[in-house]
């Protein structure tokens, strides 16, 4: 297929423009590089270019006539969205909706979007189904509930078909080495414990250690980037084939605490970086984990990658190219 990609040079992105190389598919990637690298693109093409220029979105998608689109261009640090919220409406509402507009001008009814879990807010019961309430506490999260309504209403308006995926807490890097997390500036926890590992933070902070969980730090389901890039393989397979709009839940249904990931990262780093326990973050849920059955009986999901110390060990030999480059 032909396959439009948003934000296809950002960490996500990449997998997944990855992932559809592999399997043959033809790729146009649209990045305004902002927080991306055209290093990344590891197959099809790039087009620079920003959702908001609506001529320069609509004459991509005319010339190149895809199938699909995939869309990963957003912004994601839910504590910048509290600082800022104009900047996450305007990049995730209102740029999603010029994509979706200049969609329907060209005549391109397929979609597969990047969501979250911090639709959920703070789910009450675990593990979380694609039927609980969205209650978001944060903007970055109503954001994607916005969008998430949109295609809804659209599907219902018209011939178009989305599924709409909603992430967990992706970590890890390729399993060749070849791309991974790159920001300027991460709040990833796995990334932010090996950063602190190879010294360039001086610590790592623990947000909370009186939460309701075994050993009081919170707990969340980390999935790694590959088995996420097969999903949305897998998601646009299914939407092509059965043309039924859905939401899915990427997971793996089972968590790991702010203290294992520590735990991990130390015993693969070899380093015992410092660690501070500070007081919690408003916001923080004590455990959000994914019930992903329906991605697994609908698309035939099967992860891969389902193993924490494979997550962090692919995220540390990324760490270390990053580092060495740098030095280079």
């Amino acid at each position: 297929m032909k396959v439009f990609v948003t934000g296809g040079a950002g960490y996500i992105g990449s997998h997944i423009v990855k992932s559809l190389g592999e399997q043959g598919h033809d790729i146009l990637v649209y990045d305004n590089l902002s927080t991306g690298h055209d290093w990344a693109i590891l197959a099809g093409r790039l087009v620079v270019g920003e959702l908001a220029d609506a001529a320069c979105l609509s004459e991509a998608l005319s010339g190149f006539q895809p199938d699909a689109v995939m869309h990963f261009a957003a912004s994601i640090q839910v504590e910048e969205s509290v600082r800022e919220p104009l900047k996450y409406y305007r990049n995730n509402v209102i740029n999603s909706l010029n994509l979706l507009e200049a969609m329907d001008r060209t005549g391109v009814r397929n979609l597969i979007y990047s969501s979250t879990a911090a639709v959920y807010g703070m789910p009450e019961t675990m593990p979380v189904v694609e039927t609980m309430p969205l209650a978001p506490i944060n903007p970055y999260g109503m954001s994607k509930v916005m969008i998430e309504n949109v295609l809804k209403d659209l599907a219902q308006a018209r011939d178009f078909r989305y599924i709409a995926l909603r992430y967990f807490n992706v970590a890890g890097a390729d399993s060749q080495n070849r791309i991974g997390q790159a920001y300027r500036e991460t709040t990833h926890l796995i990334t932010r414990a090996l950063k602190t590992a190879h010294g360039e933070y001086p610590k790592l902070s623990i947000y909370g250690t009186d939460y309701p969980t075994p050993d009081g730090t919170c707990i969340r389901d980390f999935i790694h980037v590959d088995d996420l890039a097969d999903a949305h393989v897998l998601a646009l397979k299914y939407l092509m084939e059965t043309g039924k709009p859905d939401v899915m839940n990427c997971g793996y249904g089972h968590g790991f605490s702010v203290r294992d990931v520590v735990r991990i990262a130390r015993k693969i780093t070899g380093t015992d970086f410092a660690v501070e326990e500070t007081g919690r973050r408003a916001g923080d849920a004590p455990e959000v984990v994914a019930d992903s059955s329906k991605l697994r009986r609908l698309t035939g999901w099967t992860p891969r990658c389902d193993d924490l110390e494979y997550i962090i060990q692919t995220a540390w030999n990324w760490e270390m190219k990053l580092l060495k480059r740098r030095k280079a």
